[in-house]
């Protein structure tokens, strides 16, 4: 975090709250995960953007930051303290968290057995034009992690409780010593008893075998809001995986899919479509009839009407997202000319042109009736 502002990372103001931390967190981090976004600095992006939340979720990351800027976090406050042992005498100090991300120790000493929230998870939805405009109600499945019924998450046999780990004493990791090309220096490892939890379980449960966690079907009732659009997607809280050492469950995010519809098209609220009329309908005026998603309706063509014209029909397009409005759907009316005309309304045509002060001379481009005019020539 050296070349930038976790704040500036995570766009949010130095007295920003940390729920507001964790909602900039959360949408950052889904527009950028290399999973989804394959941008090539997605990856890139997605670092920083973890390592800025890392500093700024633990309130006292955030107050050695807010003191101290970057230098607080690798540790060269400790200078000004009393030399390398700093004030309390506690060894190394700064050295010691410095040296420690190059050699295995990582930089934060958080407490294993703190409630820590799930993973969230991921489900797309596929939808109609339809159900995209009006919404749905429906019934999703999907596996997830859940917290063991038998043990009540803390992976022990009924009767039993997890005690804390003798190796190393219940820290989650210990302190060893290992020769670097600068000198013998000394690290942070995860304790190899229990993975970094603190605690020993001495008989583990039956049913999640000392995990805390069991994977199943997980069965919701989804209220899709009307109105969404391709690509959008829904938080649903507590609907992830379950949380550890009692913290609470992550969060689902739905993905919609939306299909297209052979009529209309959208944008936003707005839908749009076409019809077709003659050459008469346009410039007498007519009333026609023209489908909405709401059904069909009467549209008025005024007479004159030129083709590419576009009339809006208030209230007909789709809702707006979380909004009791609903936008409207424009009609594009093309005037369409006939590929073959009876005799009668060929004439009417030219009287209608001579009326008009324009003589036709009419242009056949069938083959056969040139050909027949040829041989009458003749």
């Amino acid at each position: 975090m050296a070349d930038r502002d976790p704040y500036d990372v995570l766009g949010v103001d130095k007295d920003a709250s940390q729920d507001d931390i964790k909602h900039a967190f959360r949408g950052l981090s889904k527009k950028y995960h290399p999973d989804i976004n394959k941008a090539p600095d997605a990856e890139a992006k997605f670092k920083e953007i973890n390592d800025a939340y890392e500093t700024l979720k633990d309130p006292q990351k955030r107050a050695q930051y807010d003191q101290y800027g970057s230098a607080g976090m690798n540790g060269s406050q400790g200078f000004g303290g009393g030399g390398f042992g700093g004030a309390g005498g506690e060894g190394f100090g700064g050295f010691e968290d410095i040296f420690s991300q190059f050699f295995g120790g990582g930089t934060a000493r958080q407490n294993p057995n703190s409630p820590r929230q799930g993973s969230d998870l991921q489900y797309r939805m596929d939808l109609t034009f339809e159900e995209g405009v009006f919404g749905k109600e429906t019934t999703i499945s999907y596996n997830r992690e859940e917290k063991c019924a038998t043990c009540g998450g803390n992976g022990a046999k009924p009767g039993t409780e997890p005690v804390t780990c003798s190796k190393c004493h219940g820290s989650g990791y210990m302190e060893v010593d290992r020769q670097t090309p600068l000198g013998r220096m000394r690290t942070r490892v995860v304790c190899d008893v229990c993975g970094g939890t603190g605690k020993e379980i001495k008989e583990k449960c039956d049913t999640c075998h000392g995990k805390g966690k069991v994977n199943e079907k997980h069965t919701l009732k989804v209220t899709v809001p009307a109105g969404v659009e391709d690509g959008q997607q829904m938080r649903l809280d507590g609907q992830g995986e379950a949380g550890e050492n009692g913290g609470p469950y992550g969060d689902l995010y739905i993905v919609f899919r939306v299909s297209t519809s052979r009529e209309f098209t959208r944008d936003g609220s707005t839908i749009f479509t076409s019809v077709n009329i003659s050459f008469p309908q346009a410039a007498l005026g007519d009333e026609i009839d023209v489908n909405t998603v709401h059904g069909p309706v009467k549209l008025t063509v005024p007479s004159g009407t030129q083709t590419g014209t576009s009339f809006r029909l208030k209230g007909k397009g789709a809702p707006v997202l979380n909004s009791k409005n609903i936008g409207d759907e424009k009609v594009t009316v093309n005037i369409v000319t006939p590929r073959k005309l009876s005799g009668e309304q060929k004439d009417a045509l030219k009287k209608f042109s001579e009326a008009g002060g324009n003589k036709i001379r009419e242009k056949d481009s069938n083959f056969f009736n040139k050909v027949k005019d040829a041989f009458k020539g003749e």
